[in-house]
């Protein structure tokens, strides 16, 4: 069994206050986008084995691991399983892909396994595995507070094309969050969800309304992806973006023509991504021969 497992961006990011549990209440948009990893799952006697085109750890610390270990924990069952990840999505990017591949794991095997285990359970076990988790269960796009686990579907077509640059940078997210400012730990939500459904189409108020928190401080310690959105801009973006902690940086254009000259532009210098307007995938829980 082969599936596709997706990345995201972030459409606004806001890091509020920080909570008991040492999270961060945050509010987001999720978009999936047109890149995506790569798992192959086989049935095995016993074991929970992990091979992969990356440098990645086989053991508990991935996330991989640790998802088929605790679905396997808490149904009982005793099969094994070899899984294959053939890995695309730049690590450390702000795209997801480690939450992205700890879901498909989870919808994977389910399917291999042919377990009987409710939704309830299964977005438990992918909150604990990570705040994002819970969103590439079901994809698509939606808007996230709590954690990021708190999710409610949205139905968004964007009608722009979606260029992300990643840099050969790695921003460390926890140096990220220790940096931020501490004025947002009381501010209100700005409410991403009703700014991109009431205004989807006109990209002045959605680039002057969609923030990312991230920004000043990643942009202070790499000043080099500030002048990838800088250059987004300045070759005709209507929006460009920090997703997540980063490093990676979207544009946002209705013009074909600007989306092809960004990724001319920069891909000499690192990873480029192209997303075609409209994008949109079925995500069932249940994986096809041909994935998801």
């Amino acid at each position: 069994m082969r599936i596709r497992a997706y990345g995201k961006i972030n459409l606004g990011l806001r890091v509020l206050r920080k909570r008991s549990d040492g999270y961060h209440d945050i509010e987001t948009v999720f978009h999936q986008v047109d890149v995506f990893d790569e798992l192959t799952f086989r049935l095995h006697e016993h074991d929970i084995i992990l091979t992969t085109n990356k440098d990645l750890p086989n053991d508990r610390t991935n996330l991989c691991i640790r998802a088929a270990h605790m679905l396997r924990d808490l149904t009982g069952v005793q099969d094994g399983v070899e899984i294959t990840l053939a890995k695309n999505i730049p690590m450390g990017a702000g795209l997801g892909g480690g939450s992205t591949d700890a879901a498909a794991t989870l919808k994977g095997l389910c399917s291999l396994w042919n377990l009987d285990i409710s939704n309830t359970e299964l977005h438990s076990l992918a909150s604990s595995l990570g705040s994002d988790v819970p969103f590439f269960l079901a994809g698509g796009s939606a808007y996230a507070t709590a954690r990021g686990e708190q999710l409610e579907p949205m139905h968004l077509r964007l009608p722009y094309w979606i260029v992300i640059v990643t840099p050969p940078i790695h921003v460390s997210t926890a140096n990220a969050y220790k940096n931020l400012s501490r004025s947002n730990e009381t501010a209100p939500l700005l409410d991403f969800k009703s700014i991109l459904l009431e205004h989807m189409h006109e990209p002045d108020i959605l680039s002057k309304s969609l923030v990312n928190d991230f920004e000043p401080v990643v942009f202070r310690l790499h000043p080099e992806i500030q002048a990838i959105r800088e250059t987004m801009i300045r070759l005709g973006a209507d929006l460009a973006l920090l997703t997540g902690s980063g490093s990676s940086v979207f544009a946002l254009t209705k013009s074909e023509s600007v989306a092809h000259a960004l990724v001319r532009e920069f891909e000499t210098g690192g990873r480029v991504f192209i997303t075609k307007p409209f994008f949109s995938l079925t995500n069932p829980r249940k994986p096809d021969a041909a994935g998801i």
